[in-house]
């Protein structure tokens, strides 16, 4: 395969690195650009670009680290790239490269490691303080709407493991707006069917009226929300629920800071 065809069939890929890492769509494209002009006027650089991904990925990161490495994060073209580049803006730019490299783009920590010239205990590192980073993060408060006490004792243990608070628990929708006036939470674990017969998404609507923050629901009748006939919720959670996945829902919605759909 031709060098031009080893670089078309990675640009795409190579693309949305640049995007992520710089924020922008703009701005990523234009460092890539930039990169393959350089290539064309220097033929030692463009020959180093053969063999894959991860040369090309190397010089992309040269380039980046030596002009934009150490610059905010620019604007976001939407609510979710928003949400994302808050929490990546927060990372040091050698640990944001390692983070976005072994997830997004899914080196393995030893290609990580070639790309970005550290050994690969340094990447490993790098990751770990990427992560504990984001975590720090997106530690908030959490109210929990749910009628089962046991399940609402559950989920309680679980949002103090992850570092968060609980602000409050409510089994009716007129408890979830009286706990939404003692303190507004910076995300909802919400259930459907409530004590009282009350619904759990218009619990959710009322809060959502007076702020705005993530909503996960966790309820054993998904099909009342996936009807189609209102927006569906981006995070649900079906009962009886694996904690791993409710875990997991936590993290990508306070990353993103959002729950409209993608």
């Amino acid at each position: 395969m031709s060098l031009a065809s080893q670089i078309a069939a990675n640009l795409p890929f190579l693309r949305r690195y640049a995007r992520a890492l710089t924020g922008s769509q703009t701005t990523g494209d234009a460092y890539v650009r930039e990169m393959l002009e350089a290539a064309l006027a220097d033929e030692a650089l463009k020959a180093s670009l053969a063999g894959g991904r991860v040369p090309l990925y190397r010089a992309f990161g040269k380039l980046w680290a030596s002009g934009s490495g150490s610059t905010e994060l620019a604007d976001a073209a939407s609510e979710h790239e928003a949400g994302a580049q808050a929490r990546l803006g927060v990372i040091t730019p050698p640990a944001r490269q390692a983070l976005l490299l072994t997830t997004l783009e899914d080196f393995t920590i030893p290609e990580a490691a070639q790309i970005l010239d550290r050994t690969p205990d340094e990447v490993a590192a790098l990751v770990a303080e990427a992560i504990g980073e984001i975590d720090r993060e997106q530690a908030t408060s959490v109210l929990i709407i749910e009628d089962e006490p046991l399940i609402a004792m559950q989920l309680e243990d679980l949002v103090t493991s992850l570092g968060h608070t609980v602000s409050g628990t409510a089994a009716t929708r007129t408890q979830a707006r009286e706990a939404v006036e003692s303190a507004m939470p910076g995300l909802v674990l919400a259930d459907i069917q409530l004590a009282d017969g009350s619904s759990g998404l218009d619990a959710v609507d009322d809060i959502l009226s007076v702020g705005t923050m993530p909503v996960i629901f966790i309820t054993a009748y998904p099909e009342r929300l996936l009807t189609g006939d209102r927006p569906e919720p981006t995070y649900l959670v079906t009962k009886p629920f694996q904690e791993a996945t409710v875990r997991a829902a936590i993290s990508q919605a306070l990353f993103f800071g959002s729950t409209r759909p993608l």
